[in-house]
């Protein structure tokens, strides 16, 4: 079956009442919905993306089958369960609650999967994990709603950085992990050099991730990684953090520009990301080194 359904469309299948989302926030490669639920007996279809039951008020049984196997728990608030992408399950329960999906792409569960086995990940597999209570992954549902409710200042980088470390945690205690061939090492050739360079120099306003990169230069991400790391002997990360607060040094130095215009012009998330790296790397903030220079 390849026809998955995405998690917009859920509530076709599981009908409830939406009390928090974050459809229009900006997220990238992760979602986010509360649901008031009353008792169900419904079938899911296999899902593009991993998703994450949080449980917020209201105790019940619940029955689930996956893959042909059924499994029963009584669920409450600080358990979570777990459902891996392409994966159709049936779900019954009796009692009304309250829950908080997390959805995760496979695009960036592989891509994170990648990083962290140091190889070519070519599929990802959730447990069959119907209860846990795992204090990590109840704490980073928690942040990820916070943020989904009070919508802060940088709030697409501090979800994108939450989101990470849940996989991270995921793939360390509950995942399966498929790899095709080890990453090889190597290093750019001065062409790729010249071009990933010029790449990023023309694309620092915009959102620079690992997986943009690589397909720059027709690479996997991992590939990428290891071969930018050996020609410019830093991970492609840091680099484009150190390019950024170089254009910011230079505009700081040569314009009249805000310091809010400079950020964004450089691709910093806003004003207090750029600050706080530029303080970091120069010892003073952005605008107590543009007085330093009068």
């Amino acid at each position: 079956m390849t026809d998955f359904i995405s998690w917009q469309d859920l509530p076709k299948w599981v009908p409830g009442k939406t009390l928090l989302a974050s459809d229009d926030l900006g997220w990238k490669n992760v979602g986010l919905r509360s649901y008031h639920y009353a008792g169900q007996d419904v079938i899911v279809p296999a899902m593009k993306d991993f998703m994450l039951v949080g449980y917020r008020s209201g105790t019940t049984p619940m029955q689930r089958r996956f893959d042909g196997r059924w499994t029963k728990e009584t669920l409450s608030p600080g358990a979570a369960s777990f459902l891996t992408r392409a994966q159709s399950a049936h779900w019954t329960w009796d009692e009304p609650i309250d829950v908080t999906h997390i959805y995760i792409s496979s695009t960036l569960m592989i891509e994170v999967a990648s990083e962290m086995f140091d190889s070519v990940v070519s599929s990802v597999a959730l447990e069959d994990v119907l209860r846990t209570t795992d204090p990590v992954i109840a704490n980073v549902i928690k942040a990820l709603s916070r943020e989904a409710q009070e919508a802060g200042l940088g709030g697409a980088l501090y979800v994108e950085s939450m989101t990470r470390a849940l996989i991270v945690h995921l793939l360390r205690q509950y995942a399966m992990v498929q790899t095709r061939v080890d990453c090889t090492t190597g290093e750019l050739s001065p062409s790729k050099k010249r071009i990933i360079a010029e790449f990023i120099e023309t694309n620092l306003p915009e959102t620079l991730d690992l997986s943009a990169m690589a397909q720059e230069l027709g690479m996997t991400p991992c590939l990428f990684a290891r071969h930018f790391k050996a020609a410019f002997g830093t991970p492609p990360y840091a680099y484009v953090i150190a390019r950024r607060l170089e254009r910011a040094r230079r505009l700081l130095s040569n314009s009249d520009l805000a310091i809010k215009a400079i950020s964004a012009d450089c691709g910093f998330s806003d004003q207090a990301h750029m600050t706080r790296l530029f303080r970091r790397a120069h010892g003073v903030p952005p605008a107590e080194f543009r007085r330093g220079l009068q």
